[in-house]
């Protein structure tokens, strides 16, 4: 991840001593940020930035109240870092203010954890300009069970020409079939090859499943590092399941150890964009899951084939979260428990692979961008337990449960949703001013 360029700016009024506070301050603040933060040499304000991503004042005095032409003529986000502890002086709150009120896109951060969030976002909306998320797929929404998938957005045109423009990244589509059939003509010593140190936890998969999932691994990583600096990478391993022998959750697994390359299921591009954006931002450990309401009641039920929901109190708070029969993926550093098992679901292979995996119980924050990409759902949640349905295709299914199930039934933006250890609203609102989206939090 690259860091972000911050400019640091002073006024033409300080003096002495406030020269020589700006340069300790400076010190501190490399302390603090040093490892997400270039710092850049000091310009005056008015004076024209360098090449930057942000501005940073680590001194304010009365003189932000004299230049509102200078300060509403730099087109970059401000950061107020004035304190000792790496963060905004309370003294400065009326400044921050005014200069908001200016129109200035200005932060005040509180913690140096807040700071760190604001800076990272700013990089990874910098990085997004020109960086290339890979997707593999053929014919999306033709294949298995179209009457779902043709439905959805992140296969619109319309959706991969908007991202391209909103975010400046590029959209690269690669055939699901060919990476598959290059995989399949990879060689059992390759495999073992690449993966004898992965340590992989696996029970019940055969080895000729495990060395088909590592294969699917070794060929994407070919087109990625044919094409280069890949960010992001998924495929329509489900809808055209019949062109691979197996499924990508090893692969993505892999990539984000060793390469650190955001993933995404079902070809969803919406929320790979997503992962990508609120990860560089905030580290956190995130995945994606399918959200079933309990007031969605039989409609969600048949599809899990599960005959009802857990018998708990205040099931119109609570969803499932299950995705092809288990929790969903998640890389296994994000875990408490990761094992490989075979698959659940009929419309794969029957030598593929599924993750049963388990993120640590407790708070958590769903999210995802809306489509239109102006807008970033939040819900406060928990992960209150696990529950299983033996046969079923939610073998381990998280329980979740949130404040508002009637406002989260009328608000929800998509059955795909990311979970966030912790609750992060106040980070993903940050996030969000960095990239102009508006909140809708619950």
């Amino acid at each position: 991840m690259k860091k972000a360029r911050l400019v640091p700016l002073y006024f033409e009024e300080v003096n002495e001593r406030e020269i020589k506070e700006t340069a300790v301050q400076m010190e501190k603040l490399q302390e603090f940020y040093g490892d997400v933060a270039e710092f850049l040499p000091a310009v005056k304000v008015g004076d024209p930035l360098p090449e930057a991503d942000a501005i940073v004042f680590p001194k304010m005095i009365f003189a932000a109240f004299r230049h509102d032409e200078e300060l509403k003529a730099y087109d970059l986000p401000m950061i107020v870092l004035t304190s000792g502890f790496g963060t905004v002086e309370m003294w400065d709150w009326e400044i921050v203010t005014y200069l908001r009120d200016l129109g200035c896109n200005v932060f005040s951060p509180y913690n140096v954890e807040m700071g760190k969030t604001i800076i990272r976002a700013i990089a990874a909306k910098a990085l997004l300009k020109g960086a290339k998320f890979l997707m593999f797929q053929d014919s999306p929404g033709e294949g298995m069970q179209a009457y779902i998938f043709k439905k959805f957005y992140w296969w619109e045109k319309q959706s991969t020409e908007t991202m391209e423009n909103v975010f400046g990244i590029q959209m690269i589509y690669r055939s699901w079939k060919e990476v598959s059939d290059n995989a399949k003509a990879i060689s059992d010593e390759e495999a073992l090859r690449v993966s004898a140190d992965w340590n992989i936890n696996r029970e019940g998969v055969c080895e000729e499943a495990y060395l088909r999932a590592v294969k699917i691994y070794i060929a994407v990583k070919a087109v990625i590092d044919e094409l280069g600096g890949v960010e992001g990478v998924g495929s329509n391993c489900l809808n055209e399941s019949f062109h691979c022998n197996t499924t990508p959750c090893l692969a993505w697994n892999m990539l984000f150890e060793r390469d650190n390359i955001i993933w995404a299921c079902e070809g969803d591009t919406l929320t790979l964009l997503s992962t990508y954006i609120i990860y560089r931002s905030i580290e956190k450990p995130i995945m994606m899951t399918n959200l079933y309401p309990f007031l969605v009641g039989m409609a969600a039920l048949a599809h899990e084939k599960i005959d009802k929901f857990p018998d708990i109190e205040d099931p119109d708070n609570h969803a499932l979260g299950v995705h092809c029969g288990y929790f969903g993926f998640v890389p296994r550093q994000f875990c408490d428990e990761w094992t490989l098992r075979p698959k659940v679901l009929e419309i794969v292979n029957e030598k593929a692979i599924v993750c049963d995996c388990r993120m640590p119980k407790g708070k958590v924050t769903l999210a995802k961008i809306y489509p239109g990409f102006k807008k970033l759902s939040i819900i406060r949640a928990e992960i209150e337990d696990y529950v299983q349905y033996p046969g079923s295709d939610c073998r381990n299914g998280a329980l979740i449960r949130y404040a508002d199930g009637h406002a989260v039934m009328d608000e929800l933006c998509s059955h795909h949703s990311l979970i966030i250890s912790g609750d992060v609203v106040p980070q993903l609102q940050q996030v969000a001013k960095i990239f102009g989206f508006e909140t809708k939090v619950l």
